[in-house]
């Protein structure tokens, strides 16, 4: 009984990653190349908001040199 879930689950995952494979078509590329479209559309938004963060906790989270909690780097 366990096997035939087994099955169904990795037959499942299997269909379900076929799933996303689409072929784009020409007319269809410059939809996709909008700037809404990009994983940072906004990467001086992004910059902005680090910045804050670092600032307010006084830590990085990784992302570039740490700096003091006062604001001023």
């Amino acid at each position: 009984m366990y096997a035939k879930i087994r099955n169904g689950l990795l037959l499942a995952c299997a269909l379900g990653t076929f799933a996303g494979c689409a072929d784009v078509k020409p007319w269809e590329r410059g939809t996709l190349a909008k700037p809404e479209m990009a994983l940072e559309p906004h990467p001086g938004l992004r910059a902005q908001r680090d910045h804050v963060y670092a600032s307010r906790e006084a830590a990085t989270a990784g992302a570039t040199a740490a700096g003091g909690g006062c604001g001023c780097n």
